[in-house]
């Protein structure tokens, strides 16, 4: 069984979680420059097994997809074409910056420490992650 990894896609920076190889937990991994973001999949896809990849699809309160999808919907057309076996799956991903902020302010993260957006990306991604580990489990 490969992995999951996840993606919360970013103008400058993308914040990246994964599982562990059973699937069983989340955690994440680091924040690469988007602009190196194909590259870094490549080289990770490589070295691990990865069998599916979640991206967060921003979404407005409404639940109409936002204004951001639009820089990642050619990122996801030119992952599918560089990675057609790996299944790329869109996954809701509101409030998860918001989520991220409380998740370190309750683990006790020092305000500088908070004020780093690549801690933010990357724990984002998790909670993305999580949340989509959670979904699938109740199906």
């Amino acid at each position: 069984m490969g992995r999951i990894l996840a993606i919360d896609y970013g103008t400058r920076r993308t914040g990246l979680a994964v599982t562990d190889p059973l699937r069983i937990t989340a955690g994440p991994l680091l924040t690469v420059p988007t602009h190196t973001l194909l590259d870094w999949l490549a080289d990770y896809f490589a070295r691990e097994t990865v069998d599916q990849v979640v991206i967060g699809q921003p979404k407005q309160s409404s639940g109409e997809d936002s204004a951001s999808m639009q820089q990642i919907r050619p990122f996801m057309n030119e992952f599918q074409k560089r990675f057609p076996a790996v299944p790329l799956v869109p996954f809701d991903e509101r409030f998860t910056s918001v989520l991220a902020h409380k998740a370190m302010l309750d683990g006790g993260l020092r305000k500088k420490a908070r004020q780093d957006k690549a801690t933010v990306d990357r724990i984002a991604a998790c909670i993305i992650l999580e949340d989509y580990l959670q979904s699938i489990s109740q199906k």
